[in-house]
This record gives C-alpha cells, structure tokens and sequence, in this order.
C-alpha cells in the first residue's frame, strides 16, 4: 500500500507531543507499507530529514523559516491575525512550495491514501475530498480556553477571535476531507456535536514501555517534574498558574520541595521563575527526558488549556512516576482517578493530591504500580497504529 502523508514539519528532534504520536504511527506502518513523507524543513534542522528514513520510504522536504515568536516578523502576523480570514496558527505555516509539491506526487504516483496530519497541514491540499485529516486536538477548543484563562480582557478578546475563526476553519477541512482520525473518543464527539462530522474515529495513545521503564532501582533528584514544550502556550499557562497558585501551598507543609520544569525553548516568563526561587530548575531541551522523569517522585501536569491527550501522562506512568494533574490535563486518556493517577482542579486540590504522594512513600508506590500494570497491559504503540491502518483503509468504520 502506497501512503502519502503530510505534516508541517519533520519528526526530528522529537520534543513535541505530536511529532511523537505521529513517529511512533509511522514507524509502524512503514514496516508494512510505503509511506512518501512530505513536509517543512529549516534549513537550520538537518536531523529532520537525515532521519526521515526511519520512517518513510520517500522524503520531500520543502525549505520553511517560521518567525520567531520573539521576532517583529511574528509580531506582525499576530497584528495580521486581526485582519485575515484564516486564524493565526493556520497562516504561521503556510507554504505555496509544500503545497504544489503535494499536487505534482499526488498526480504523478498513484497513492492508495492521503493522510494530513494536524489541521494546520490542510492549506497543503488543493482537493481534501479524498484526504484522511489526522486531528490530534480539536483546535477550536484550545483556543476557547485561552479565552477563558487570558490574563487581560484585551487578550481574551483577541483569543476569542482566534477561537472563532479557527472554529469556522475546522468546520469547513473536517467537512470537506473524506475522514477524520481523532485521538480520543471525546474529540471525536466534539467534532461530530460541534461541526457534523459523520465520519470521524479515534486511535486509542500509545507508549513505548521498553523504552520508558526505567533500569534498575531510581534515585530522586527532585520531588516534583513536569514535561513539555515550554514554547506551547498551554504549557506555559500551566506551570505559571502551578508556580503562582499551587506551590506556595505545597510548601507550608514541604518548604524544601523542588522541581523540575524540562522542555524546550523556555520563554521569559517561564526562565524567570528560576531566577526567583532557587528549587525551580528550567532544564531548557535534552537529549532525553527519561532521566527527569526518573529522578522525580512525581510527574505534574498542571494544564488549564488544551485539547487532544497527553502523552507525558503515559510516558511517566511507564516511568513508574506517579502523576497528577487536572481534567483538562488527563482529558481523552484512559485512567482511573484515584487508583493509577491522582486529580486536581483548584489549587488546594492540586496541592493536596501532590502532597497525598509526596508524604507516603507507600501511596506512591501503589500509584505508580497500578499506572504501570494499566498501560503495560492496554496501551502499546503498535495497537494505536493498527487502529489507525484500520480507520484509514476502512473510512466507512468510522
């Protein structure tokens, strides 16, 4: 079976949830059929392609230089995001070149399917009639709750702009595209409740366990970690809110606690918090999270904004790292509150449920044994992505 499948960039270095679901799917299904891979390369990412065999039997890089978000050339497409029909994480990718390439393979190479993988890939395709749309959130809503955590009424109006524009620009590629491939049944019935969907599915997340599960007996560096882009909004917003509002009451009764901030490209806001308290480390990239994770006693995902799911969850379950997080935070997967992971919405909450495992050893133990039994048993990368090969070669099972 020829695939040909488009994304806005390569998957490599991985830091990102996204480029990990999408190479751990990959990997698998180029195991058994030919995957052309066309994509957004900077010129300054060699590893992106130089790896892309790894997973694809064809590549097609295409040249592309977002602004930083930093620079005035980003500036002005946020000031352009006023103005313009299309909604801003739309307009940031878009690329004339990706997309004629997109039209010369698919009229010279016969593919048996098309896959766009995130909603921003979609200004790629001149026709989505026949397109499988990998929708690994339900953007619209994002962008709905960061209207609704803005911390200005400026702000909030801005993101509501967005919300709506991006909801109407969902509507129309989820409508148009032969089939839509969701990645929880939640977003799966947002989409249908939301914009009509008929036909839309969804592959359950998946974990690499060997990979994840750490060799012999770990020793804790830190009491609390958290793992994500620190370049992605929502992750921002949510370790700022667990600084600012849970910490402070974790520690009256641990005044020593520490933690561990690891992702990439820490902005301002995020690296000062450093610079403010000496038992906050912002790690910046590494090369590999694991270590973090295992020199942790607990893995936090304070998200008040999001869509889709968290891998981080999963992956620190296989690291036997007992989590908590919010709702939003541990929306779409399959846990259990309570038995393998612990919940919190309020501040107190939060710092409860941390300070519950941060004080008994025996509780955390028995978290993480139940997280760890959960996904070892249910939750493999090689079910999602057969999930996925089903769902594309069989739309109408959606």
């Amino acid at each position: 079976m020829k695939l040909l499948w488009v994304y806005g960039d390569f998957l490599h270095p991985t830091t990102r949830g996204g480029q990990i679901r999408t190479l751990q799917t990959l990997k698998r299904l180029h195991s058994r059929h030919e995957v052309h891979y066309a994509g957004l390369c900077n010129p300054r990412n060699a590893e992106g392609p130089a790896r892309a065999s790894e997973y694809a039997s064809h590549v097609y890089p295409v040249s592309h230089v977002p602004p930083s978000k930093t620079s005035p050339a980003f500036g002005l497409q946020l000031v352009k995001g006023l103005f313009a029909p299309l909604p801003v994480p739309i307009l940031r990718y878009n690329s004339r070149e990706l997309r004629a390439t997109v039209d010369r393979l698919r009229r010279e190479i016969p593919f048996d399917h098309v896959v766009c993988d995130f909603l921003n890939s979609a200004p790629y395709f001149s026709d989505l009639s026949e397109v499988a749309l990998f929708q690994h959130n339900v953007e619209a809503v994002i962008w709905e709750r960061h209207a609704e955590n803005a911390p200005t009424p400026l702000h909030r109006s801005y993101f509501r702009l967005q919300a709506r524009r991006m909801a109407a620009y969902e509507r129309k590629v989820c409508t148009s595209v032969k089939s839509v491939i969701a990645v929880s049944d939640g977003d799966a019935k947002k989409m249908r409740d939301l914009y009509g969907v008929t036909r839309v599915g969804s592959v359950p997340t998946g974990v690499d366990l060997e990979f994840f599960t750490p060799q012999g007996q770990p020793h804790s560096d830190n009491d609390l970690v958290f793992v994500g882009s620190m370049d992605w909004m929502p992750n921002v917003d949510g370790i700022l809110w667990f600084v600012d509002e849970v910490l402070p009451l974790i520690r009256k009764r641990q005044p020593q606690c520490m933690i561990a901030v690891v992702g990439r490209q820490p902005g301002k806001d995020v690296a000062n918090l450093a610079q403010r308290d000496s038992l906050i480390r912002i790690t910046g990239t590494v090369p590999d999270v694991r270590p973090s994770l295992w020199g942790a006693k607990v893995a936090i995902v304070p998200l008040r904004i999001g869509g889709g799911t968290r891998l981080k969850i999963y992956e620190a379950m296989a690291a036997r790292v007992p989590v908590v997080s919010t709702t939003i935070g541990a929306e779409g997967l399959d846990v259990s509150p309570g038995e393998n992971i612990l919940m919190g919405d309020t501040p107190a909450q939060f710092a409860d449920a941390c300070l519950r495992l941060l004080l008994d050893d025996a509780e955390r133990r028995r978290v993480a044994a139940s997280a760890w039994e959960h996904i070892s048993a249910r939750h493999s990368w090689e079910a999602a992505a057969t999930a996925f090969e089903r769902l594309l070669t069989n739309p109408r099972s959606c």
